[in-house]
């Protein structure tokens, strides 16, 4: 089977076909083989996960309330999912993407950085933390993926997962979710980096996106847009409670 047939039937089966893939990041290349997009969705079955929305400005996306008086607890639910520095695209399920900043910041590596964080404390389902990079600062770019999440025999304790995949092939990209699918506790992701088509433009592949997540848990879906040099050219998003 093909790369493009393969992304193709992991977005039926992990995406149409799943209630709940929880919160989840594609990134890859444009089919135009030189331009990059970074998808990032939010999902959610409770009040407090549903009462969000996502806003931007410049490059910058971020998690805000919808109704600030309903929110229970923000610390999980309030955060940067995507920022750029040094070259670098970052984007995360959680607030790592300014750990992840600010370590980039300070001289250190991807997996070094992320290294100070663990798996959410959201018991029992103690949620993966998911976040990708794409690096300009290569000749062709390069991505990078990690995942934190609970050790199985010990939910105190963290696995962790960097994942530094081949350049991926034009209209095709790399994801991760947080979760296999619904449950209670929710079943953590598990296995390697998915592989998800990337096919149109920004436009189309929000759409594509937002029509393959479950209209129920669906809560807010971004596609960000980098030409070869790694400069924002756009960012389109898609909100449950109005854009």
């Amino acid at each position: 089977m093909n790369a493009a047939k393969q992304a193709e039937n992991t977005l039926q089966q992990h995406l149409r076909d799943n209630a709940y893939p929880g919160r989840g990041l594609v990134i890859g290349r444009m089919e135009n083989g030189s331009d990059w997009l970074i998808v990032y969705f939010i999902m959610g079955r409770s009040t407090n996960s549903r009462n969000r929305r996502f806003a931007f400005e410049g490059d910058r996306l971020w998690t805000e309330p919808v109704d600030p008086a309903l929110v229970e607890d923000p610390s999980l639910i309030i955060y940067d999912a995507m920022l750029s520095t040094g070259g670098c695209q970052l984007v995360s399920n959680g607030d790592q993407t300014r750990t992840l900043y600010e370590g980039l910041r300070a001289g250190m590596r991807f997996g070094e950085a992320l290294a100070q964080r663990e798996r959410e404390p959201d018991a029992p389902n103690f949620t993966p933390r998911i976040t990708g990079m794409i690096d300009f600062n290569t000749a062709e770019g390069a991505v990078r993926l990690s995942m934190l999440k609970a050790n199985p025999c010990d939910s105190a304790l963290t696995d962790r997962y960097v994942f530094t995949p081949a350049l991926p092939q034009p209209g095709i990209g790399y994801g991760l979710t947080t979760y296999m699918g619904d449950g209670n506790p929710l079943p953590s992701f598990s296995g390697d980096p998915l592989l998800l088509p990337l096919t149109g433009d920004g436009p189309q592949v929000l759409a594509t996106y937002w029509d393959a997540l479950d209209a129920d848990n669906r809560v807010s879906l971004a596609v960000k847009q980098m030409d070869d040099t790694g400069t924002c050219t756009g960012i389109w998003i898609k909100n449950r409670h109005g854009d």
